[in-house]
């Protein structure tokens, strides 16, 4: 699909796998909008790392109205042509931990963030994107969305998170039947185990031991690495209703 005067909407934008995408996508003349809360965009206009061409919207992604309002800020750029869902939390609770049964508020928060955002993103988007001008082909868009290797192998206290990637998995091959007809493609990546802010905290001993799990390469993902498999997915026109697996061939252990 061709970028050249388009717009993106990119959740999750300040920081990890979002900001690689925001970034990426820059570099090639896309007009990005980079969605993500007051307190990353905070975090990251002090840390000075916002991407060159990126502009940074507050918006909550379980919220329509803002999600509605970030979209119409990018076509207002340009048509918008790509929708990236990187906007997630993974918070860790067993179903029966030491305080009792898993918290249902907090289940329900994980849904609501990891599903449910990234349904209101693509559907209020697919809904705007529906309307531009089709390119070679009828292409009007892409949307590319987050799941994880949890969606198959969930580990020990990641019920709430493999249930949500899960459903964003699931969801794939169903939006992509409902959006063909108006010409927007559907994939979903589901990473492995990525070198992102959430992970610098991590001891030496518990990196390498991570590493281990990994075939090959015997490292932690790119955050690079996710934003190229987005411009390919942007870039293959044949490529539609697909989980892709970005993981070294990782395959989860319990814990």
């Amino acid at each position: 699909m061709d970028l050249s005067n388009s717009s993106a909407l990119v959740t999750g934008a300040a920081s990890g796998l979002g900001s690689a995408v925001a970034a990426s996508l820059a570099a090639q003349g896309v007009h990005v909008v980079g969605v993500d809360l007051d307190s990353g965009i905070t975090r990251a206009q002090q840390a000075g790392s916002v991407p060159d061409g990126v502009t940074l919207v507050a918006a909550d992604v379980t919220d329509g109205a803002a999600v509605d309002a970030a979209v119409e800020t990018a076509q207002a750029l340009a048509p918008v042509r790509t929708v990236v869902n990187c906007a997630g939390i993974a918070p860790v609770a067993r179903i029966v931990g030491k305080k009792g049964p898993h918290d249902l508020g907090l289940f329900r928060t994980v849904i609501e963030v990891n599903l449910i955002g990234t349904f209101t993103v693509l559907a209020r988007a697919a809904a705007v994107m529906a309307h531009n001008v089709p390119l070679e082909g009828g292409a009007r868009g892409v949307v590319a969305n987050t799941a994880s290797v949890a969606a198959f192998e969930g580990q020990v206290g990641q019920a709430a998170y493999a249930a949500s990637k899960g459903g964003v998995h699931s969801m794939t091959i169903a939006a992509a039947r409902d959006l063909a007809g108006v010409g927007i493609r559907v994939c979903t990546i589901a990473p492995g185990i990525v070198e992102t802010p959430m992970m610098a905290g991590i001891t030496p001993e518990f990196r390498s031991e991570l590493e281990a799990n990994v075939q090959f390469p015997k490292r932690l993902a790119r955050p690079e690495e996710y934003a190229q498999l987005v411009q390919m997915i942007v870039e293959h026109d044949y490529l539609n209703g697909e989980t892709i697996r970005m993981d070294g061939a990782l395959r989860m252990p319990p814990r």
